[in-house]
């Protein structure tokens, strides 16, 4: 890196996310989002109106970047995104899992008797 006065920041990982709130993200860790094009116009430009999801940057996140610098993020719209790089699915437990039952210690009497065991 050249030497420069601004702070250096940690890009955030964006991808994955829509655009708006990688936007949004990216700003608070101190770096801005851009066109991978220099040449093309500005991504906000390219992902408005509408619903677009970033499914790459550059540098990726965890790189070390001077403050305000630019992340290049490419978008695709909201329906055009394949599954996998869109929102990531958490796995669902089999439908015939057990389900843990945790065991009570303590037995609460309104009675009175507050710290009787079970």
């Amino acid at each position: 890196m050249v030497e420069r006065i601004a702070d250096v920041v940690v890009v955030p990982d964006v991808v994955g996310l829509p655009f708006h709130v990688g936007r949004d993200i990216a700003a608070d860790a101190g770096v801005t989002l851009a066109n991978p094009d220099p040449d093309g116009p500005p991504i906000g430009a390219l992902a408005w109106p509408g619903l677009y999801y970033i499914t790459s940057q550059s540098p990726g996140a965890g790189a070390k970047a001077y403050r305000w610098d630019s992340v290049a993020v490419e978008i695709i719209a909201h329906g055009e995104a394949d599954s996998s790089a869109a929102w990531i699915q958490p796995e669902q437990p089999p439908a015939d899992a057990a389900h843990a039952v945790p065991e009570p210690e303590y037995f609460v009497h309104l009675s009175g008797d507050n710290d009787s065991r079970g």
